[in-house]
């Protein structure tokens, strides 16, 4: 089997993985309300009811950037099938440094941080997702601050 082969089908069991109940649901409040505008919003959340899904969510996608990073699959090919990964560590990047810090994890989404910084203007493909995540939960919630400090 060719490499690009093996590559496509640890592509879709990734996949496959994401349509389990329990994942699905984390990723969905993760993705829909998971809004974190502050390091201590981040904590709060790490240290409350919903500790279980943000490590979860966190978790499925630093597994499956290992297999990136570790050269199972083509990292292109990887960012094509899975762009939501992209949306997952936008939330918590401009907090990486101070989560590592405060959870004294120095490896916390170490394997998605170097999937996405391997792409030319990372920083504004992050910007633009957090903002379009943003504008998603004003329409939601009117009492949403538009302009996080």
């Amino acid at each position: 089997m060719s490499i690009a082969y093996e590559s496509a089908r640890l592509n879709l069991q990734l996949f496959d993985l994401r349509r389990e109940p329990v994942l699905r649901e984390a990723r969905a409040w993760y993705l829909n309300e998971f809004n974190p505008q502050t390091i201590d919003e981040v904590v709060a959340v790490a240290g409350g009811a919903r500790n279980a899904s943000f490590q979860m969510v966190l978790g499925y996608w630093d597994m499956a950037a290992s297999m990136v990073t570790h050269g199972a699959i083509e990292r292109r090919a990887f960012l094509d099938a899975h762009t939501e990964i992209v949306g997952t560590f936008a939330k918590v990047e401009p907090y990486l440094e101070q989560i590592r810090e405060v959870s004294q994890t120095p490896e916390f989404c170490a394997h998605i941080e170097s999937v996405i910084r391997q792409n030319p203007g990372f920083e504004k493909v992050l910007e633009s997702r957090r903002a379009q995540y943003r504008a998603a939960a004003m329409r939601r919630d009117p009492a949403v601050t538009p302009n996080p400090a």
